[in-house]
């Protein structure tokens, strides 16, 4: 009976060892638990904060999409007030004298917006003053201009 008493103490020994040892791991399984939940909820704060500051990346991008395109247009309107007001100034010279300024301006497009807003009697005239090879030039962009409209 004794040697059952002793097996029995023996058990209970290493039941108590590994139940300290279960315990103790249990313990280290928690703070890694705890650490890790932590260590989440940092990402979901990060990943919350990176979304915010995407929608703002976004709405920036579309006020300067917008801005852009506002100052494309306003590009575009002076452009058109600076042809209109060179037209007037063509008009007012004779046409001898127009038809040979178109004639030498360097980029033949200035010379054809020019004339698209000139009136169609005075531009008509000018354009009997300016070089033949230059005229054909003109004429196509303004008939391309004319097609667009």
């Amino acid at each position: 009976m004794r040697f059952f008493y002793v097996i029995f103490l023996i058990s209970s020994f290493n039941f108590s060892q590994t139940l300290l040892f279960a315990q103790a791991e249990i313990k280290e399984i928690k703070i890694e638990i705890e650490k890790l939940i932590k260590l989440k909820k940092e990402v979901e704060a990060k990943i919350e904060k990176n979304r915010e500051l995407l929608k703002k990346i976004e709405q920036e991008q579309e006020k300067l999409k917008t801005a852009q395109e506002n100052l494309k247009k306003l590009q575009e309107e002076m452009r058109k007030d600076k042809y209109k007001k060179l037209a007037k100034a063509f008009e007012g010279m004779e046409p001898e004298m127009a038809g040979e300024k178109l004639s030498k301006l360097d980029d033949p497009v200035k010379a054809a917006y020019i004339l698209y807003n000139m009136k169609a009697k005075a531009a008509g005239e000018a354009l009997n003053f300016v070089e033949p090879k230059r005229v054909s030039q003109i004429v196509k962009i303004l008939t391309d201009l004319k097609n667009r409209k």
